[in-house]
């Protein structure tokens, strides 16, 4: 950290009562298992394109520094801290598997399974939509 500037790393714990919720309990499976969920950030003034990319840069070396102690197949993330990184999906013919590569990181994969066939019933034309929104099944 010392390395790349401004960089921070937020940890919120996780475990106690929390893990005592089952992850199909609610859309938010990260619970037992993990010690706290890590927020990563970076912080500039200067508004130039080569300051973005250059801090941008660094968030993601850290977050590839940080891969051999998080959790594994898959990454998980925090849907609230959506990360664009991670995948997005463009809603045309390969919705489900383009929303599978973010969803079962934010999810899990029975709980981004199940979202889906929700998603499908309430919202069948994919209104409600954004670049990591879950999809619909085509019908």
């Amino acid at each position: 950290m010392k390395e790349l500037e401004n960089q921070m790393l937020a940890f919120n714990p996780y475990g106690g009562r929390m893990s005592e919720i089952s992850k199909f309990a609610k859309p938010f499976p990260h619970r037992s298992g993990n010690i706290a969920k890590i927020q990563y950030e970076v912080n500039w003034e200067d508004l130039s394109d080569e300051a973005e990319n250059r801090y941008l840069n660094f968030t993601r070396l850290m977050y590839d520094y940080m891969t051999p102690f998080v959790s594994k197949n898959p990454r998980e993330a925090f849907l609230n801290y959506r990360d664009l990184d991670i995948g997005i999906n463009s809603h045309g013919r390969n919705a489900y598997t383009e929303g599978m590569v973010y969803g079962h990181k934010y999810f899990k994969e029975t709980n981004y399974k199940r979202l889906v066939s929700v998603k499908t019933k309430v919202d069948p034309d994919n209104f409600f939509r954004n670049e990591q929104s879950i999809p619909t099944l085509s019908s």
